[in-house]
């Protein structure tokens, strides 16, 4: 009887706090359109200054497809027929120590991924510029060199879907 109670109420109070978000204009930010008029867009393949080789292909994959999922836009194979184009450099790629036994021995490393973009419509007008986003995630330091560096690999395409979606958002955010 007590655990019933208990629930009902934990149910009340979660009911309280929706409609209080809901009442009050609250929102997640993105998941909104592209400016008005942008109906399709084209996302050309991010130029990569990192020394991890097919990362661009990666990030642009990954926000290729944050792009199909939504409704609001469609996506064109050609900037000349979009209304608007993403162009972007991965600039960075930085590997830091987060866990180590000792001076010399790391156990755990984070990765994290840094990207420029611009959204420019057909006529090259800048609609929103992004100096600077990025994400980042953890992975194991092993003994081995090649399992570690798998491990990195991973752990950057863990990461990226998060990045294509802050991107997504951040050019939905406002408009």
């Amino acid at each position: 009887m007590k655990l019933y109670i208990k629930t009902k109420k934990i149910h009340l109070i979660f009911l309280i706090l929706s409609l209080s978000f809901w009442a009050c204009g609250y929102r997640f930010s993105g998941g909104g359109a592209l400016p008005a008029g942008i109906k399709t867009v084209s996302i050309s393949t991010f130029i990569n200054k990192t020394s991890m080789v097919g990362l661009e292909n990666i990030i642009t994959g990954d926000i290729i497809y944050e792009f199909t999922r939504s409704d609001k836009v469609t996506l064109s194979s050609s900037p000349h027929s979009a209304d608007a184009s993403i162009s972007g450099t991965v600039n960075q790629m930085r590997v830091d120590t987060v866990a180590r036994r000792g001076s010399n021995r790391s156990l755990e490393r984070e990765v994290t991924v840094y990207v420029a973009l611009t959204l420019q419509d057909r006529n090259g007008k800048i609609i929103k510029n992004i100096k600077e986003i990025s994400d980042n995630e953890v992975f194991e330091v092993t003994q081995d060199k090649i399992k570690t560096e798998l491990n990195r690999s991973r752990a950057v395409k863990k990461l990226s879907p998060r990045l294509a979606e802050k991107i997504f958002n951040r050019l939905t955010e406002d408009f």
